[in-house]
């Protein structure tokens, strides 16, 4: 499967966000709190209120409105005072609605630049902590407004992805509006000049912690007159001199933290932090290259008491040696911390930020995915990953579950993880931390989690750990979001579950087959639809699974696929449902599905027409496969005939000559379902079907050619086919395939097609008219000579099965233990899957009184392969050969001395045959 995989990006995310409206928050009594004789109304206070601070804001609402009192509690200020509204669509109109409960709003997390709008329309006053997602469009304007309005806030984040429309009039409208800034923390701001920066110092006296990060234009220099900081971050800023950076930023009186991660400070300027910073106890260096490439990593593990963490130092080791006294003990190095807080304020202050700084740099260096750093990521980043999954800092959390799902990934258009990095997690019991998280009532954080647990589970590994941890179950009822993005990441991750066969059944007991087809039902198809290309590749996999197939159709899965290949212009979403239909149809007599499938509303139509998708041959590979699968039903392969199904599938043979070998097959195997019939075989004929499939008979892969070679013996069967096939030059590639093929169900085939065309039917010359690939022209053939040509290389096939010791023992004493072992050694298992029809058995038996050794041979080898016990139609042809008589004319060529023994042999076990499926039937 393609698109499994999805890595951070930063992209919009307005098409995931869930409108908060004022219907939503304000409803009044929808129904009674008196459920099943239980008043709920009755239950503490406290007991409420705590139940209400788990939830989500839409569920939160959905219990505010059952009643009044219920509505009431929810509208408490104390579970209003922060507010993360990164996975809701947060307009004006959803900021009116909820400002009634946010005068006492403290932290606020938004998403994007519309909602840095909407802000001051919460009138929240007290608002704190703002964190904004997506800002690359906010602007000066924008923030400047948001700052006049809340000058009691302290902490500002926006990032991670670049502000490039701020700049140093912001920083200075932030320094003039917000003097109890304590924290400045942005990503790739156009500018900060010295203005900007003195105002900073001037005016916010109280800013402990900085961040400028993946930034180009700020004067390090100024930065030196910020007095009071005591954590600097510029991770991933861009010219900055850093000459004169080591001699300033060495003097901040009260430095505490430094990360100069990702970019290109040099050993003589880390160093002479290390010796000048007169507080500085945190130096952090992570993917520095021209300091790595100058430094000698034996010399730097002394560095007078401060650590200095980098790719090659021990950063557990390096953390711990703040608070542990036994190194060697800690594996777990922010765990361990929480587990030991001592009450040291200043302390808690550097492993809060150190946790801080590292999750955003692992995360870009898993974004950039060099193979440099495989090394780096088994020896410690995923161990220092797990650790931060347990950080208690939420925003912590989220990274390193994004940097897990990402640095798994090798290659996410074809769905390849790294196994060894995904294993480390699995060692480092990562599975339960990430299913934990996923459990989180916290949105962002659930998706983020189970994104990670869906690109873990491509290996095979942790997809049985997942499962034995109950993995399925959380991602069936995170499908049940009512946030899309969270739907979408569980839709991954059961897509990549039921890759195998091992974890399907656990997805249908888990509701997760409802769960899906209600996605398609819920969320309406959109431009770029990445949810229900999801949900419908889990369905694709499921439907190859026979018991999972019906609980597919029982939930109403086909009619929303069907809808989807209909409707849907996504080609992402098109390939799979198309994957889906022919997965659901590939059961063929087992239950009704295909049939019904046929059935439903414009089905047949939307499949056809997506053969003539632009889509480089996915989609078009995907509908010839379904529409392969369902011609095997009788009322199908009408149907798709009567909307066109020859027309496009031999557009498509034909366009496929120079395509995928997948196309190849499904376009031959498609008009080779269709040829059953001797309308639809003749239609292929006359519109040109006979030359592609030539050219398909001709290919190198072995399922090209050999379904080819099957619609070929179809098409044979009838002779202005016949003939076509003899114009157009079909005789070689068939004679070549019943030579030389590996499989020998091409070979058989092939055989087949031959005698077909030239049992007796055609005249020895026949001036043969033009066809739809020979241009208008005509030409004589000399059948008799190309016919005997033929005829030999299909008694070379036939005889290849022939051992002249084990044939002669068995006919001279005529044990059925020894036909037994004869039919064994010779059948071909594959032909228990063709189905003749009356007249083909019928043309058969006719053989069998030909004078010819050759068509006598073969066609009793046949019905030796037709007629085999377990084979899937071989009660239906026995039962055919008893209407055509046919035991009289097998015990005649049985008997006959003139028939050859491969011809007698075959048919005594023909008659064997037909004797065991009449003991069965009675």
């Amino acid at each position: 499967m393609s698109e499994r995989v999805r890595q951070k990006c930063s992209h919009s995310e307005e098409k995931y966000q869930t409108n908060i409206s004022l219907e939503t928050l304000d409803s009044g009594c929808l129904n009674s709190a008196t459920v099943c004789g239980v008043d709920w109304t009755t239950l503490p206070d406290d007991t409420v209120i705590q139940l209400f601070s788990y939830l989500n804001y839409r569920d939160r609402a959905s219990l505010a409105s059952t009643c009044r009192t219920f509505r009431l509690l929810g509208s408490l200020p104390c579970l209003w005072g922060s507010l993360d509204l990164r996975s809701y669509k947060f307009d004006t109109a959803a900021a009116v609605s909820l400002s009634l409960r946010c005068k006492n709003l403290q932290r606020l997390k938004f998403p994007g630049a519309g909602s840095a709008d909407a802000i001051v329309s919460l009138q929240a006053r007290e608002l704190r902590e703002i964190s904004g997602d997506f800002c690359r469009d906010i602007t000066d304007a924008a923030l400047s407004v948001i700052a006049a309005r809340h000058e009691m806030l302290e902490s500002i984040h926006l990032g991670p992805d670049p502000c490039e429309r701020i700049s140093s009039d912001a920083i200075k409208a932030l320094a003039y509006c917000c003097p109890r800034l304590r924290r400045l923390w942005m990503s790739g701001v156009k500018e900060a000049n010295g203005d900007a920066i003195n105002a900073l110092a001037k005016h916010c006296r109280q800013l402990m912690e900085l961040g400028f990060v993946e930034s180009d234009n700020i004067d390090e220099v100024a930065l030196g007159n910020l007095s009071s900081l005591k954590f600097l971050s510029v991770a991933g800023t861009r010219n900055l001199k850093w000459g004169s950076v080591a001699q300033v930023w060495s003097r901040l009186p009260q430095l505490v933290g430094l990360d100069v991660s990702r970019t290109d400070v040099n050993l003589s300027s880390i160093t002479r932090f290390l010796s000048l910073s007169r507080n500085l106890k945190v130096l952090i260096a992570l993917n520095c290259p021209v300091f790595e490439g100058e430094v000698d990593r034996n010399t730097m593990h002394n560095n007078k008491g401060r650590i200095l963490l980098t790719l090659f130092s021990d950063i557990v080791k390096g953390v711990a040696s703040l608070f542990a006294d036994n190194l060697e003990s800690v594996t777990d190095v922010f765990q361990h911390w929480k587990e030991i807080r001592n009450g040291d304020k200043n302390l808690d202050e550097v492993v809060v930020w150190i946790e801080w700084a590292i999750s955003h740099s692992l995360l870009r260096i898993a974004e950039n995915n060099l193979k440099e750093f495989d090394d780096f990521w088994l020896t410690q980043g995923a161990a220092v990953l797990l650790s931060l999954l347990q950080s208690s800092q939420e925003e912590v959390q989220e990274r390193a579950a994004t940097a897990v799902a990402t640095f798994v990934v090798i290659d996410d258009e074809d769905a390849t993880v790294h196994c060894q990095r995904a294993e480390a997690i699995l060692c480092g019991d990562g599975i339960r931390m990430l299913l934990n998280l996923a459990r989180s009532c916290q949105e962002v954080l659930q998706s983020e989690a189970a994104k990670a647990i869906a690109n873990l589970s491509i290996d095979s590994k942790v997809a049985k750990a997942v499962a034995e941890s109950g993995g399925i179950d959380i991602l069936a009822n995170l499908a049940k979001s009512t946030n899309r993005l969270v739907a979408e990441e569980a839709a991954g991750g059961l897509w990549n579950l039921s890759v195998g066969d091992e974890h399907k059944g656990a997805i249908a007991e888990a509701g997760g087959v409802k769960a899906l087809v209600d996605l398609i039902f819920k969320w309406p198809p959109s431009s770029t639809d990445v949810l229900l290309e999801r949900a419908t590749g889990a369905l694709a996999n499921l439907g190859a699974d026979e018991k999972c197939s019906m609980e597919v159709a029982l939930a109403g899965g086909i009619h929303a696929l069907v809808m989807l290949a209909r409707t849907c212009k996504f080609e992402g979403v098109q390939e799979q449902a198309a994957r889906a239909l022919a997965n659901l149809a590939a059961h063929g007599d087992s239950n009704s599905i295909n049939a019904a499938i046929g059935q439903e509303a414009g089905a047949l139509e939307a499949l056809v027409q997506l053969t003539y998708s632009q889509n480089e041959g996915v989609s078009r590979q995907e509908a010839a496969g379904a529409l392969w699968n369902l011609s095997f039903d009788d009322k199908n392969r009408e149907a798709i005939s009567a909307v066109g199904g020859v027309e496009a599938l031999v557009a498509l043979a034909q366009s496929s000559l120079d395509a995928s070998q997948g196309l190849q097959e499904r376009a031959a195997g498609a008009l080779w379902g269709l040829s059953v019939s001797e309308t639809n075989s003749t239609a292929i004929g006359r519109q040109g079907g006979i030359a592609p499939l030539i050219a398909l008979a001709s290919s190198d892969v072995e399922d090209v050619h050999e379904t080819a070679a099957g619609a070929l013996w179809n098409l044979a069967f009838y002779r202005d086919n016949a003939l076509r096939i003899i114009q157009d030059d079909g005789v070689q590639p068939l004679v070549h395939l019943c030579s030389s093929s590996n499989s020998k169900m091409a070979r058989f085939m092939a055989a087949l097609a031959l005698v077909y065309m030239f049992d007796g039917r055609i005249d020895l010359a026949v001036p043969v008219g033009p066809s739809p690939s020979s241009q208008g022209s005509s030409k004589s053939l000399n059948i008799d000579g190309v016919g005997r040509m033929a005829l030999k290389h299909v008694e070379e096939f036939v005889s290849s099965f022939y051992e002249p010791q084990t044939f002669n023992a068995a006919a001279a004493t005529l044990v059925p233990t020894a036909l037994a072992q004869i039919a064994e050694e010779i059948r071909i298992p594959e032909a228990g899957h063709l189905r003749c029809s009356g007249a083909e058995i019928d043309r058969y038996v006719r053989m069998l009184r030909d004078p010819s050794s050759i068509l006598k041979s073969c066609s009793a080898f046949a019905l030796l392969q037709f007629t085999m016990p377990g084979g899937r139609h071989a009660m239906h042809h026995s039962c055919l050969l008893q209407k055509a008589g046919a035991a009289r004319v097998l015990r005649a060529t049985a008997a006959a001395s003139t028939a050859p023994i491969q011809a007698k042999i075959f048919t005594k076990i023909v008659l064997r045959n037909l004797e065991n499926h009449h003991e069965v039937s009675s």
